[in-house]
């Protein structure tokens, strides 16, 4: 399965100049993130202790008794609530997804279809400690004695209702240590990055909705590097998308692939680019039909 994220085209431009975003769980778009609910100690001594926690751990097993019967009373989300508020201070995610078909995600986190879907090479060393979230119908229940006097997979709290399953999540945590401070962002958390290796990024699909001028900017990004480049279109025969192909992966040894879906990128360009871009702009007849805004 690939690895991708699916962004805006503001977005796709900073990742493919090196950098990219490490979000505080406070600033998602899911109230329920990292939030499950614990069984408490009637001891409340015991609330004050300090939680470590891990960025990189796989989950632990068997930690939830959501299905065990118990009194609501001896439950609260109260502790995941101090959790969520110190992580938002201490560290950032970056998510991921195994989706690389999602017409939800190309709407709400692609722009409305005019940004980009990123693919990136998981076993580069950049992704060392990818965690999948856990999809579940219940909010999870565990013992807050669990996490009492150990260090915590901070992926051990990365449980989300069934209604997100769709994504297909996987994250990577990094400590705010280890980002740099980008930015005020909102006013609420700051924007927090980290230096991205261009050869972690395997392909780049434009959307169907990009402006051309987008679309040149992220050819010039991506013509001198190993990066594949496609462009979207809506497909005649399904609720999905055909990908043209510009730039196959590796270095560009002959001339990109000019189609009339993807020849107004090139048809500014001197020379033989511009000139059979500008040909099949010209002549051919697809060249209408195929690039008319859906």
């Amino acid at each position: 399965m690939g690895l991708y994220k699916y962004v805006t085209v503001g977005t796709a431009k900073r990742i493919l100049k090196g950098s990219i975003k490490f979000t505080q769980p406070g600033a998602f778009n899911d109230p329920f993130e990292l939030l499950p609910q614990f069984f408490v100690a009637a001891d409340t001594i015991e609330h004050t202790r300090n939680l470590s926690f891990c960025v990189l751990s796989p989950r632990r097993s068997g930690l939830d008794r959501g299905h065990i019967p118990g009194d609501e009373k001896d439950r609260s989300d109260f502790q995941a609530r101090n959790i969520v508020s110190t992580l938002n201070q201490t560290v950032g995610i970056l998510c991921l997804s195994r989706n690389a078909e999602s017409l939800l995600m190309w709407a709400h986190y692609a722009g409305e279809y005019s940004g980009a879907l990123i693919e990136f090479d998981e076993n580069h060393e950049f992704f060392n400690g990818l965690n999948p979230v856990k999809y579940q119908k219940r909010r999870p229940v565990f013992n807050l004695s669990d996490f009492y006097d150990r260090v915590v997979p901070i992926s051990d709290l990365c449980v989300k209702s069934n209604a997100w399953a769709y994504e297909k999540e996987v994250r990577l945590v990094r400590a705010t240590k280890d980002l740099q401070l980008a930015g005020e962002g909102d006013g609420k958390y700051p924007v927090m990055t980290m230096g991205l290796p261009l050869e972690c990024i395997k392909s780049v699909y434009i959307g169907e909705r990009m402006k051309v001028e987008d679309q040149k900017d992220i050819w010039k990004l991506v013509k001198n590097t190993n990066i594949s480049l496609s462009l979207a279109a809506v497909a005649n025969w399904d609720y999905s998308f055909r990908y043209d192909q510009i730039k196959f992966s590796g270095s560009l040894l002959g001339s990109p692939m000019i189609t009339p879906r993807t020849a107004h990128i090139f048809k500014d360009e001197p020379g033989e680019f511009g000139e059979v871009a500008r040909w099949l702009i010209r002549n051919h007849e697809m060249s209408v039909f195929v690039n008319k805004t859906c």
